[in-house]
């Protein structure tokens, strides 16, 4: 066998200690994320036909990059919230329509990115799109950014109507040119979605449920959405036509941090 002088023989000594203590602070990390309650669901063990369409784990977004927390694109749920979503689905199915869920269970660190970027008020990636009409140093004053989100609850979900079959959207590519969320629904970022008179996340004042410049198909289809959810215990937020709270909600009080991810889940559910 070769002899490895002295110098090699420690310098790999002292890899191997630095490999190890790396791996154990990595398995250390892992095992110390924060676990869902026992009664969080993966939406799609509830309802595998409702159409997912994760926004905050891609860069198609107001931030224009993929969220803090978002591991994988499911959406998860208290099983209050999916269940009554799964009866939703089986009334729209009847009629020809799918939910399509675009954020569902949100973790307090993608919130806290959110705070983050709105404090930044030299990014202005996404403005064109999400925000043209609102100066972003009023983000929080005006509502559309806070420290907390019902979402971190469990019980709260962003969602629209697609019509059946539901057609593939093209992919956001980020640079691409920006179009104004309140845009017609031919000049704005192609969505499988019902015109509802804005995109989703569109910060304006367009996208409250009952604007009254908002008629006709576009009124009718927010409707739709209200009444089919109201009828199973939803509530909507009035300043967003997609924001939707189950009611009554299982964590009133509680802002949840673990990741949007299948392993956040106990694995027996």
């Amino acid at each position: 066998m070769t002899r490895l002088p002295g110098t090699v023989r420690g310098l790999m000594t002292a890899l191997a200690a630095l490999l190890a203590v790396t791996a154990a602070s990595a398995t250390a990390r892992a095992t110390s994320e924060p676990k869902a309650p026992d009664d969080f669901v993966a939406l799609r063990s509830v309802d595998p036909t409702i159409v997912q369409e994760m926004r905050y784990s891609t860069p198609h977004n107001f931030v224009g990059e993929r969220i803090d927390g978002y591991r994988q694109p499911v959406c998860l749920l208290t099983r209050p919230a999916a269940e009554a979503l799964h009866q939703a689905q089986t009334r729209l199915l009847r009629r020809g329509y799918t939910l399509k869920v675009y954020d569902c269970y949100r973790p307090q660190r993608a919130v806290d990115h959110f705070v983050r970027w709105a404090g930044n008020l030299d990014d202005l990636t996404m403005k064109p799109e999400f925000y043209p009409r609102v100066d972003k140093n009023r983000l929080f004053e005006d509502g559309y950014i806070a420290e907390k989100s019902g979402h971190s609850r469990g019980s709260t979900t962003d969602l629209t109507i697609v019509r059946l079959p539901a057609r593939p959207t093209r992919p956001y590519v980020p640079g691409q040119p920006l179009v104004p969320c309140y845009a017609s629904k031919g000049e704005r970022f192609p969505d499988n979605s019902l015109d509802m008179g804005t995109g989703f996340d569109c910060f304006d004042t367009l996208a409250h449920t009952l604007d009254p410049r908002v008629q006709g198909v576009r009124r009718a289809n927010r409707l739709l959405l209200k009444e089919t959810l109201e009828r199973l215990g939803f509530v909507n937020l009035a300043e967003e036509w997609w924001h939707y709270t189950y009611k009554p909600e299982p964590y009133p009080d509680t802002y949840f941090d673990f990741p949007v991810s299948g392993e956040s889940l106990i694995s027996t559910r």
